[in-house]
């Protein structure tokens, strides 16, 4: 316990800021897993099966869309309509990643929920471009700040010595969504069974009901005991790491936990201003920033490219009927969830760096030779599902690994804006303008332009696994505050290597 628990205000922390010893950190990272664990990663990490739901449903549905029974868009204002999705989580990551920091990662991922769903209802109902480019853009903005939320409280919430495969496998849970949509669409989008224009529309109700539910799950995830510490909140703090403690020792059927490994001091400062916030991340962390950055752009334009036109490329190239398209991207989601599975636990013991550097540049190689033999045309719509299966089976472990290196390099004080930060910019970048070219180059129907499209998704790709080899950090199973220490912590008795001096 800490030896101090008072809770101290701002105006306090403004005049006078106190020093406090907290095991804090510690008592969370020492934890064995339980069931509580469980809990946390079933409420916060429906983020991710969220999104690929989303993904999947507006990719699936894209060709249904172009019908003149529905509203009649083109292939390139389908790619739009998906852009529009992605600027919406850029604005919203932003907007909601400084609200995280600012008010709390508890208060935030409620919010951002009930955003998401009020949005992709309205989605439902669109009736042109204009309407459902906007109602996809408000979505993306719930998605985009349910990232900063919920990549902080997980990373906070989880011991240290598992951080990195529960975060790839939660990441990873994304092509979960990608499925259940996929199957959820061949019924829904089968004329025989529903008119063309009611399926679709039906479609967006997954997310809403799958949505709701969650949300009578998430009221018992705590705040995050360490944002409470930054606050000064040391009372909270204790309580809510206390209660966690009796729950898992409910749950384990164990009488004692082990006892923490060390403490840090706190002169809490709460949240900081926007202009340290951007010096500790570029002044401070200059290489954990350059990674960071290619770690985001390139998994955001492969994945953004591929798979928001996949359904287009089955359809043009491969002459596969729209209502058969979920068959092949449940095929294809296989690989992309059992990739960070199987993969996931290499993170942790062999290293960061390491696997960074091997998912990100493996994948690349094989998207060059996957894209060669699609120009060549060697392939069909099979086996171009199994082969861009297997891409992705390295680059979803890849994709999932560039969240969590951005949510634990970075001090507390930053964690949600720099995840927020990098979310956008490699988004931004990477992401919102992929869709729309890969959609242009798909409608030449030249299969020589679209493998130009790889190409470059492959050079980001490889390029980012390069920069993780020499500027990869070694994060596998230390705390958070030894991997990037806190702004608040004093400087008198740290106890963990202060990584300032890039």
């Amino acid at each position: 316990m800490s030896s101090m628990h008072d809770q101290t205000t701002s105006s306090e922390m403004a005049e006078a800021p106190r020093v406090v010893r907290t095991e804090i950190p510690a008592r969370m990272d020492r934890l064995p897993w339980s069931s509580w664990h469980w809990m946390v990663v079933i409420a916060l990490g429906i983020t991710w099966i969220l999104d690929g739901l989303e993904v999947t449903i507006v990719g699936t549905v894209g060709s249904v869309l172009t019908d003149k029974a529905t509203l009649h868009l083109t292939d390139f204002e389908v790619g739009s309509a998906a852009t529009a999705y992605l600027v919406g989580a850029v604005i919203g990551a932003l907007f909601f990643g400084r609200l995280t920091d600012l008010l709390g990662r508890k208060k935030l991922f409620m919010i951002t929920l009930a955003l998401y769903l009020i949005s992709t209802i309205l989605t439902a109902f669109s009736w042109s471009i204009w309407s459902f480019a906007f109602f996809r853009l408000l979505t993306g903005a719930g998605i985009g700040g349910e990232y900063s939320a919920i990549n902080s409280a997980i990373d906070e919430l989880i011991p240290a010595r598992v951080r990195g495969w529960t975060d790839l496998a939660i990441n990873g849970t994304w092509w979960v969504g990608t499925a259940v949509g996929s199957f959820a669409t061949i019924f829904l989008l089968n004329p025989h069974l529903l008119p063309i224009n009611l399926g679709w529309r039906l479609s967006f109700g997954l997310g809403a009901i799958l949505g709701l539910a969650i949300l009578l799950v998430r009221r018992h995830v705590p705040e995050s005991p360490r944002w409470l510490m930054m606050h000064g909140r040391f009372d909270e703090a204790n309580q809510v790491v206390a209660s966690i403690e009796e729950h898992v020792k409910h749950a384990t059927g164990k009488e004692t936990l082990p006892e923490p490994e060390g403490s840090i001091l706190m002169r809490p400062r709460g949240t900081v201003g926007l202009g340290e916030v951007a010096r500790t991340m570029f002044a401070h962390y200059p290489r954990r920033a350059v990674l960071g950055f290619a770690l985001m752009v390139g998994q955001a334009f492969l994945y953004n490219a591929i798979f928001f036109t996949y359904p287009l490329v089955l359809t043009n190239f491969y002459k596969v009927p729209s209502s058969s398209v979920g068959l092949y991207i449940i095929a294809f989601a296989v690989g992309n969830i059992l990739g960070p599975l199987v993969l996931g636990r290499l993170f942790d013991s062999i290293g960061r760096r390491q696997m960074i550097a091997f998912t990100y540049i493996f994948s690349g190689v094989l998207l060059i030779g996957t894209g060669y033999l699609f120009t060549i045309g060697v392939l069909n719509a099979v086996t171009q599902t199994i082969a861009w299966s297997i891409i992705f089976f390295f680059a979803s472990a890849g994709a999932s690994s560039a969240y969590l290196t951005v949510s634990e390099v970075f001090p507390l004080e930053t964690r949600a804006l720099a995840i927020a930060f990098f979310y956008a910019l490699g988004t931004g970048i990477g992401g919102t303008l992929a869709p729309s070219i890969f959609g242009a180059l798909i409608q030449t129907h030249q299969a020589i332009n679209v493998f130009y499209g790889d190409l470059v998704g492959a050079a980001l790709m490889i390029g980012a696994g390069v920069i993780a080899i020499f500027f990869g950090v070694a994060a596998e199973r230390k705390s958070l505050e030894h991997v990037a220490s806190p702004l608040s912590m004093a400087q008198e008795g740290m106890v963990s290597q202060n990584f300032a001096a890039e």
